[in-house]
């Protein structure tokens, strides 16, 4: 598919971060951001009059970090947290998650391939580096998590327990009704089952989800993989300076 064709002047554009952005790495804090990929997400915000977002299950000062010198629109944690385009954050009430934390740190002690990651609102268990012990990492975070108000979210080789009703979904559709959001047909881009609910939101709301890589989805078209998805970006981006430009 050519992504230009589905981006357009009244796009709000909403990207996912690690696997749509960026290519995963065995632990979250190694990931790379390709020389320019900044350089080409500011000058799409621009052509959109900044109706750009990033929305990712990492914390929104994490995704900072990795975009410097730009901070855009943002949600992080699957929107337990979530920065609009007036700079203004917004923090969802979390429930303690301590009895979550306590299980996958004990579990994680007991075997060197697995990887804690402690969030606001979250608690995130990886597995990339041991991926025989899924199903023990489920069933000690499924023991942990039995509050009703939380939820179990099963990543690409990790799982994650965050605040029920918490969702890029959700997230996209707060953006929405705001500016510079707003009014225009959103367009979401992500890698995994944490993004099938910004897809079902999206196309709810008339847009377009876009599916990275293989898998089954909701989304209504696909790219091959985050190498393929940033030059198409890229060459949106070219496209559009040379449009201002003629």
């Amino acid at each position: 598919m050519n992504f230009a064709d589905l981006v357009s002047p009244s796009t709000a554009l909403f990207l996912d971060f690690d696997g749509t952005l960026v290519d995963l790495a065995e632990q979250p804090h190694l990931v790379v951001v390709p020389a320019g990929l900044v350089k080409t997400l500011g000058a799409l915000a621009g052509h959109l009059d900044g109706a750009l977002a990033v929305v990712s299950g990492r914390p929104i000062g994490q995704l900072d970090d990795f975009l410097r010198p730009l901070q855009f629109p943002a949600a992080g944690v699957h929107g337990a947290e979530r920065r609009g385009a007036d700079g203004q954050t917004t923090l969802l009430a979390t429930e303690p998650l301590d009895d979550v934390e306590r299980a996958a740190r004990a579990l994680a002690a007991q075997h060197a391939g697995l990887l804690v990651e402690s969030k606001r609102g979250s608690v995130a268990l990886h597995y990339r580096q041991a991926p025989d012990l899924s199903d023990l990492c489920l069933a000690t975070l499924q023991a942990a998590a039995a509050s009703p108000g939380l939820a179990l979210l099963h990543g690409k080789m990790v799982i994650e327990v965050k605040p029920a009703g918490v969702n890029k979904g959700r997230a996209i559709e707060d953006f929405m009704r705001e500016p510079p959001f707003a009014g225009r047909l959103p367009l979401f881009v992500g890698d995994d089952v944490t993004d099938e609910a910004g897809f079902a939101s999206v196309q709810g709301l008339g847009g377009v989800g876009v599916k990275i890589g293989r898998g089954p989805t909701l989304a209504t078209h696909r790219i091959d993989g985050p190498q393929q998805f940033r030059d198409q970006l890229r060459a949106v981006a070219a496209a559009r300076a040379g449009q201002i430009g003629a």
